[in-house]
């Protein structure tokens, strides 16, 4: 039996830390600002990226590229390793197709290999966390078939909910009409959204009030949990440069649910262009 790596995409949201302990190889997904394009061998800080959207620079994303999925999973192929590539939403990005169509015309070239994609209808750590469950199977001594049927299985039951600052990102994005952004943005509504079972990004409920979004996606959570509310597992918060919100939501966490692991990181900027600055979620498990 060959052994295999576990592949991922940048808009998974992994730790930097993790990718490189767990040995992730990473496939870029990216995004143009100022006429420069970011996301493979230069990238900016988070924070500036921020910055940057809020001075009112706009950012075009764009999915992986084929080139670098070919060379990523040749890399691979060559040291003898099959793939088990966990894909970004198929919904939400082209991404997953090119991977898809790359995996495709590399078996064809090197029959002795395998290589399998997981379309994980989910973004962010809400991704983050399908690779996180792969590397702990792996550790187990799981099989690479194993570990792709698991998650074909339960991939329905890792969960995202979360609130924007600024609605006009999701109405460039599409997500919401003109006139709900300025009269949510008028009365101070706040969206909460969630990823359904078909991958897309859709309205939950709303708050009104940043304070109260936040109780409300937390709320929502312990209500979504079910099963996994005693699980000793990880809960993620992500956010688009506004961690004080985060560790509010941290500090919730860790009261209600102290045996809970809690990981905190930026949304990435891929995702950030259509999220925007202050965007706050949570990743967790729950019953489908």
């Amino acid at each position: 039996m060959r052994n295999f790596v576990i592949t991922a995409d940048s808009n998974s949201d992994l730790l930097i830390d993790y990718i490189r302990e767990k040995g992730i190889g990473i496939i870029p997904h990216y995004y143009d600002l100022e006429n420069i394009t970011y996301g493979d061998e230069i990238n900016l800080d988070p924070k500036d990226f921020y910055n940057k959207m809020r001075l009112g620079l706009m950012p075009t994303t764009m999915a992986s590229n084929p080139e670098v999925i070919r060379r990523t999973f040749t890399y691979y192929i060559n040291q003898g390793y099959d793939i088990l590539h966990i894909s970004f939403s198929s919904s939400l990005s082209g991404g997953c197709s090119n991977v898809m169509a790359g995996a495709r015309e590399i078996c064809e070239e090197n029959p002795e290999a395998k290589i399998i994609v997981i379309d994980t209808l989910n973004a962010s750590m809400g991704e983050g966390m399908v690779v996180m469950k792969a590397v702990q199977l792996k550790e187990e001594g799981k099989t690479i078939d194993e570990i792709a049927a698991w998650i074909e299985e339960h991939k329905f039951d890792f969960k995202v909910l979360f609130t924007v600052d600024d609605l006009g990102h999701l109405y460039r994005g599409g997500r919401i009409s003109r006139t709900t952004a300025f009269v949510g943005s008028m009365i101070n509504i706040k969206p909460i959204l969630h990823i359904n079972t078909e991958g897309q990004l859709v309205p939950f409920t709303t708050a009104r009030g940043r304070k109260k979004s936040l109780n409300v996606i937390f709320n929502n959570m312990l209500e979504s949990m079910g099963k996994y509310k005693e699980e000793k597992d990880v809960i993620c918060i992500v956010h688009g440069d506004a961690l004080e919100d985060a560790e509010y939501l941290a500090k919730l966490v860790r009261d209600n649910l102290p045996h809970k692991q809690v990981i905190i990181n930026y949304v990435s900027p891929s995702i950030g262009a259509h999220s925007g600055p202050g965007a706050v979620g949570l990743c967790f498990m729950g019953d489908n």
